[in-house]
Order: structure tokens, then C-alpha cells, then sequence
């Protein structure tokens, strides 16, 4: 079996993606994304940079010329060519395996090899800022193979990172050990006859070509990944307790877990009421929602039934303080409605650490009107112009609140703030306004849900965005084509986007405020 770098690196991140590239059905694979296209984009352009100050040649073979392409470099090592540029290495390895490395760079150093006075050291270019363990990883294992290449130890190999003007010596005496544990890992699942078992995991799956087909599989599986809060750490915890179905995480005693690394009370009980949620399609408040008023003491309910109105049932046994009533505090806290409300979205450029639109929708419910405001950054330079034009509109409406999603906008408003040198008086009421609607929600309730992204919530509320394969992601994409190629409507899908989340924030928190009158006029809870 022919194992090399790429086949290593998709290891290290998910032990089933390589079993799927290798013995997978390919009709099934997703179309690369184009947030996926532009990473590719940007690491070519960083390669370019790196090797516009180096002098190198490159063994010439086509793509599946893999004995010409390793005799061609093979030649170049032996005549002793100070750089060359993705030069193929191959040896062979246990149980009749190929090891094929690639560098981006070998390097020519002083020493002893059986090529003559001097050896090569392999260099990998990375788009990150930092040596990720991967990368070290996958060094060792070019090292590993040019090591037996040019029959002499490697000391070193480098990482030329994003950003660093010097290159990064990886310590192989660590890292060439844990990467051969990989490799033999690696090859071992390759020929397992079925592929590992799925885990959805949302931020490292999101760029995978084979994302929906797992998703699927997840879903038919009802698999405890796409209970919110289970990692890849506290399933394996759930594993050693023989806790592996929607059923039997909902069943369980809170307090077995919260004493599990990864796991504490709340965690715990977080994660039991998430699974009961699901499995019944229903939201369900958390305990520190509700009240303290108790029953007779010498009664005791589980308090998924208690708030389901189930009978008492044996297999249900996490036992919970009885409450019959919301938190006033929580209840008033949540729903309140002020006469203007602002809803507030930001779309990013991280590469460029660039801010570049702020979306304002404003709501005035005494005169039954909506307005949006798209404050945008044409070019990378207008982003204290829109800046001034966002503290100018938010300061119109001095007692409006600032609703947004996730944290990501209070602290970016600090960052330009700190940037712009905006006078503290400026800030600090503006900041004050600020109510965080995802924080409301997973703090108030579980909601039968697999993530709580805002597309999530929404979508499952019925809200629909204009642009329907539209993403943040997708807006990253679009943005940078727009500064190479000038197309506007490139701008105003991004503005529609923009303007969506803004009024998708707004249903969310209209939902959450109706759904609390609701419970706490109605007394749907009852001891």
C-alpha cells in the first residue's frame, strides 16, 4: 500500500477521512468548498513568496510518473543542487507498504551522505503562523524517508511558516518517535474492513469533502457526535460507561459523569438534557431557569419528567430540585422590549484581519419600521471610515439595545475601539447596550438541536436567508475575489448575507421572548 504525506495528515485529523480516499466510493465526496479553494489559493501564494528567494531547480515528471519523478530527483541530490523544489522520495517499508514523500524543499547542508560531502534536510511550507503538531509530524515523516534515501540520520527538518522570516527547526528526536506510532497506526486502520467509526466534528469536518456522506451516516446512526457538547474526549469517557445511544444518555444520572475528566456538573447535566431534547423534539429549560419552590420532601421526581409531564418511570432516574416556576429575574431579563432595538452582524477578512462590513438593522416597534444599515469597506484602508459611521448610527439611539450573536462582535467593537484610539466615553456606554442572544439561549434552554450556530436556530424557526448556499466562509471567498477582480455583485450578495444574519438574530430573539411569556403565562409546568 502506497502511503504518503497527505494520506499521514488527513490521519492526524480524522483516523476515517484517509480510509474513505483510499477505499471509499468517490461518487460520494462533496465538491471542494470555496473557502477550501481559497486556502489552496493562499498556500500556493505563500509558496511563491517563499521560493521567489531561493534559487532551485525541479525534477521534471508528470503526475503519475512516480519512478521518473524519483530518478529525476534522485539525480539532482547527486549532482548536488543546493535547493530543489518537490523533489519524490519513495522507500520501501513493513508488510510490503510504500512510504512516498514529497517535500516542498530539500535543502543541500554540509555532511556526509551516500550522495557525497553533503546531505539535504526537507523544509515545509505552511500557510499557518505557528508549528502546529501536524506539520512537526508530517516533517519527521520526510525526514524519516530521506533519512533512509541518502543512508544518514536526519538531525533536523524545517517548517517555513506564514509570516517568519527564519525557519522553524523541528526537534525530531520528539517528534520522529510519535510519527512512526502515527504511521504504523495509519497503515493498520488502512486495512481494517470496514471504515472507523463517524464522529461529526462540526469545526474540523466543515472543510471535508466527505462531510455529508459521514453526516448521513451520523444521522442514521443517531450518533451521540451530534448531541451538542459531546467531544471527541467526553464520548470516549461515554464509551467506558456503555453510554453510546440518544437513550441511554438521556437515562443517565448526571452526577456519574460530572466527575469525568472533560465533564463537571453542569457540563453533565447540559449533556443529559440535550439528549432528552432530542430524542423528544421539544425545548427544554435548564435548572438554573426555573425557581426554587419545592414539593413535599419525601417526594422525588426525575427532572426530565418533571418538566415533560411523564409519568414516573424507573429507566428515567436523574433526580433534580423540583421547580414550578421561570426565574422572574431570568423572565424579565429576557423579555424585555425596548422601544428601538438594533440588531448587529459583522463580516470578517482574518487573513487581512480586516473587519470590513458592520451591519446594523435597526427596529422601531412604536412606529412599526425596520431599516438596515450596511457599512462597508470597499478597500482594506475604509475600515476606521465605517468604524466612525457605526459609533454615529448607534449613538442616534442612546437606550436602544445592541443584540447580536456570539461574542465575536462585543469584542471586535473593543478591538477597533483600542485600534481607532476611540475616546472610552465613546465605547464603554456603547459596549454596555450589548446583549448576547446566543448567551440567552444556552443559558435558558436546550433545544432539540445539533448545533447552535445561528443558521441553526434560525433555520429550525423557519427563517430562511435569501442566498441559500451563502455562509460566512463563502463570504471570506467572495470578499477576496472582490478586491482582485472588482466585481460588485460580489459586494451586495455579502450585503444581503450581512443583512440576513442581522434579521436572523432578530427572529431568534423574538422567539426566545414569545417562548418565555408563553411558559411562564401558561404554567405548562406543573409539579
Amino acid at each position: 500500500m502506497l502511503i504518503n504525506a497527505e494520506l499521514l495528515l488527513q490521519y492526524l485529523k480524522c483516523k476515517r477521512r484517509p480510509f474513505l480516499n483510499v477505499r471509499g466510493d468517490k461518487a460520494e465526496q462533496d465538491a471542494p468548498s470555496d473557502l477550501l479553494l481559497k486556502l489552496y489559493q493562499d498556500k500556493f501564494a505563500h509558496k511563491k513568496k517563499v521560493l521567489a528567494k531561493l534559487d532551485y531547480q525541479r525534477p521534471r515528471f508528470s503526475r503519475g510518473e512516480a519512478k521518473t519523478g524519483e530518478a529525476a530527483t534522485l539525480e539532482l541530490m547527486q549532482q548536488g543542487v543546493e535547493c530543489i523544489y518537490q523533489g519524490l522520495l519513495t522507500i520501501e517499508y513493513a508488510n510490503d507498504n510504500t512510504l512516498s514523500a514529497r517535500p516542498d524543499l530539500l535543502i543541500k547542508q554540509p555532511g556526509k551522505s551516500c550522495f557525497g560531502d553533503w546531505k539535504y534536510v526537507p523544509a515545509r511550507v505552511e500557510l499557518g503562523k505557528r508549528p502546529k503538531q501536524e506539520y512537526q509530524v508530517i516533517a519527521a515523516f520526510y525526514a524519516f524517508v530521506l533519512a533512509a534515501v541518502q543512508q544518514v540520520e536526519s538531525e533536523t527538518a524545517w517548517l517555513m511558516l506564514r509570516g517568519k522570516e527564519t525557519r522553524y527547526s523541528v526537534d525530531l528526536l520528539k517528534w520522529m518517535p510519535r510519527m512512526q506510532e502515527i504511521l504504523d497506526e495509519c497503515i493498520q486502520m488502512l486495512h481494517l474492513p470496514t471504515a472507523p467509526e463517524v464522529f461529526i466534528s462540526r469545526q474540523k469536518c466543515s472543510l471535508c469533502n466527505w462531510y455529508s456522506s459521514c453526516h448521513q451516516t451520523a444521522v442514521e446512526q443517531k450518533h451521540l457526535s451530534l448531541v451538542p457538547g459531546v467531544t471527541p474526549g467526553r464520548y470516549n469517557q461515554l464509551k467506558i460507561l456503555d453510554i453510546t445511544t440518544l437513550e441511554t444518555l438521556a437515562q443517565t444520572v448526571p452526577s456519574l459523569l460530572e466527575d469525568l475528566p472533560g465533564f463537571d456538573a453542569e457540563v453533565a447535566t447540559k449533556i443529559v438534557l440535550q439528549a432528552t431534547s432530542l430524542l423528544v423534539n421539544r425545548p427544554l429549560f435548564l435548572p438554573q431557569t426555573l425557581g426554587e419552590s419545592t414539593i413535599s420532601e419525601n417526594q422525588h421526581f426525575s427532572y426530565q419528567e418533571f418538566l415533560l409531564g411523564l409519568p414516573n418511570n424507573e429507566n428515567t432516574i436523574a433526580q433534580y430540585p423540583v421547580s414550578v416556576e421561570i426565574d422572574p429575574v431570568v423572565y424579565e431579563t429576557i423579555t424585555y422590549s425596548a422601544p428601538i432595538e438594533i440588531y448587529f452582524d459583522i463580516e470578517a477578512q482574518p487573513d487581512l484581519n480586516l473587519n470590513y462590513l458592520l451591519g446594523v438593522l435597526v427596529v422601531d416597534r412604536e412606529s412599526n419600521t425596520e431599516n438596515f444599515y450596511s457599512f462597508l469597506a470597499e478597500k482594506p484602508d475604509e475600515e476606521g471610515l465605517i468604524w466612525q459611521q457605526f459609533l454615529e448610527l448607534v449613538w442616534q439611539y442612546p437606550d436602544a439595545p445592541i443584540y447580536h450573536f456570539c461574542v465575536y462582535e462585543f469584542d471586535t467593537v473593543q478591538r477597533l475601539a483600542k485600534l481607532y484610539r476611540t475616546p472610552s466615553k465613546k465605547v464603554l456606554p456603547v459596549l454596555d447596550r450589548f446583549v448576547d442572544i446566543y448567551e440567552q439561549i444556552t443559558q435558558t434552554l436546550v433545544l432539540p438541536l445539533e448545533s447552535y450556530a445561528l443558521k441553526s436556530i434560525a433555520r429550525w424557526l423557519g427563517f430562511e436567508w435569501r442566498d441559500k448556499e451563502a455562509t460566512g466562509a463563502k463570504c471570506i471567498y467572495w470578499y477576496d475575489r472582490w478586491l482582485k477582480n472588482g466585481d460588485r455583485t460580489l459586494l451586495e450578495i455579502i450585503r444581503r448575507y450581512n443583512e440576513d444574519d442581522c434579521r436572523a438574530t432578530y427572529a431568534v430573539k423574538d422567539w426566545l421572548v414569545k417562548y418565555m411569556i408563553s411558559q411562564y403565562e401558561n404554567e405548562t409546568i406543573k409539579s
